[in-house]
C-alpha cells in the first residue's frame, strides 16, 4: 500500500506546474494533438476519436488524433514526453504502457515521472473464456482440472509481456497450477484457435470473445474487471471467485507531458469527463464494448499506481523481471 501511495503521489505531482495565469485562461487558442500509440481502428484510436470529437466541439478548437504506432505504444509515449508541456500535445495512455514500464529496461523515458495523469477514459474488461470441451463451468472447476493435468492445459495471449500473458501467469502462481503459454501475433488468430479448440483458455478482451460466448462456442467463467461488466452482470469477477483484489481490465486514459499547467490539466479533465457522461458518446462506446470510466487525476494516478505494483509482480511470476 505504501508503494502504491508513493507512485500515485509522484504521478499526481507530475500534473502540477506554476505558469502565468493568462496562459491557462486562454487555453486552448489553437488545435490540440492527441497522440495514439496504436493503429487507426484500434481500441485506443476509437477512444481517442470519440472523446476527441466531443472535446473539439466543447473547447472550440480541433482535437487532431495522430497515430504513432510501434513498440507497444512506447514510441508514442516517448514522443509525448519530449513535447512541450503546454497542453497542445496529449497522449492516450493504456495499461500496455504500465506493463511496458515493468518489463522493459530500455525505455528512453520514465512513464511515472515524465507523464501527468489527466483522466481515465475507457475500459475494456478481459474475460476468462474456455473451450466447452473442457467441461468446466466455473473458475474453481477450471483450477481443479488444471491441477489434475499439470502442464497439459494451454492458454493464449497476444504476445509475451501482454496483459493476458502476465495475468494468466499471476493466476498460475497464486493458485499453484501449471499452464502452457501460447503467444499469438494478435487477438484474431488467438480467438480463432480458442473457438476451434486448439487452445484451452484465454483471458481476452470482452469484445473479441463475448460474441462466441453468446453463440455457445465458448464458455465465459469470469471477468478481470474490478466490478461485473454492465453487459454481462451474471459473469462473476476473478476477484470474487478466486483472487481478492485482482483487477485486469484494459484501460485507456488521457495524459499530458509532466509540467503541464495544472489549470490546463483541470480544464481538460472537466471536458473529458463531460464527454464520458454524454449519452451519444456512451452509446457509441458501448457499441464497441467499452465501459466509460472518468474521474479525477488523483483517481487515475491511483489506477496507474496499482497497476505498476500488480504487473511488476506478474512480470516477476512470468520470468520477465528479476
Amino acid at each position: 500500500m505504501q508503494r502504491i501511495a508513493f507512485l500515485a503521489l509522484t504521478l499526481a505531482m507530475s500534473a502540477v506546474a506554476a505558469v502565468p495565469k493568462g496562459n491557462a485562461e486562454n487555453y486552448p487558442s489553437r488545435s490540440i494533438r492527441l497522440i495514439v500509440g496504436f493503429p487507426p481502428g484500434s481500441a485506443a484510436d476509437i477512444t481517442a476519436r470519440l472523446v476527441g470529437d466531443f472535446m473539439s466541439r466543447t473547447l472550440g478548437q480541433q482535437v487532431v488524433v495522430e497515430a504513432r504506432p510501434g513498440a507497444g505504444s512506447s514510441i508514442a509515449a516517448e514522443f509525448a514526453t519530449r513535447s512541450p508541456a503546454d497542453g497542445y500535445t496529449l497522449f492516450i495512455a493504456s495499461l500496455t504502457n504500465v506493463t511496458n514500464a515493468v518489463t522493459s529496461s530500455n525505455l528512453q523515458f520514465d512513464f511515472i515521472k515524465d507523464l501527468a495523469p489527466v483522466v481515465p477514459l475507457t475500459g475494456l474488461p478481459l474475460i476468462l473464456a474456455v473451450h466447452p470441451s473442457l467441461g468446466v463451468s466455473s473458475v474453481d472447476a477450471l483450477i481443479a482440472l488444471a491441477r489434475s493435468k499439470p502442464g497439459e492445459l494451454t492458454y493464449g495471449s497476444v504476445g509475451p509481456g501482454s496483459v493476458g500473458h502476465l495475468a494468466m501467469e499471476l493466476i498460475s502462481v497464486r493458485t499453484n497450477i501449471k499452464l502452457v503459454h501460447v503467444p499469438y501475433p494478435g487477438s484474431p488468430p488467438q480467438v480463432t484457435d480458442l473457438v476451434a479448440g486448439r487452445l484451452s483458455m484465454a483471458l481476452a478482451v470482452a469484445s473479441t470473445v463475448m460474441p462466441h460466448v453468446e453463440a455457445g462456442r465458448l464458455t465465459a467463467l469470469a471477468s478481470g474487471s474490478a466490478k461485473r461488466p454492465r453487459f454481462a452482470p451474471n459473469i462473476p469477477t476473478i476477484a470474487e471467485v478466486l483472487l481478492p483484489g485482482f483487477e485486469c481490465s484494459v484501460w485507456f486514459g488521457l495524459m499530458a507531458p509532466a509540467g503541464t499547467p495544472r489549470a490546463v490539466i483541470e480544464k481538460l479533465a472537466v471536458t473529458a469527463n463531460a464527454a464520458l457522461k454524454s449519452e451519444d458518446v456512451i452509446a457509441k462506446l458501448a457499441a464497441s464494448g467499452f465501459e466509460p470510466l472518468g474521474g479525477s487525476r488523483e483517481e487515475f494516478a491511483q489506477l496507474i499506481a496499482r497497476g505498476m505494483v500488480t504487473w511488476a509482480a506478474a512480470a516477476k511470476a512470468a520470468g520477465l523481471r528479476e
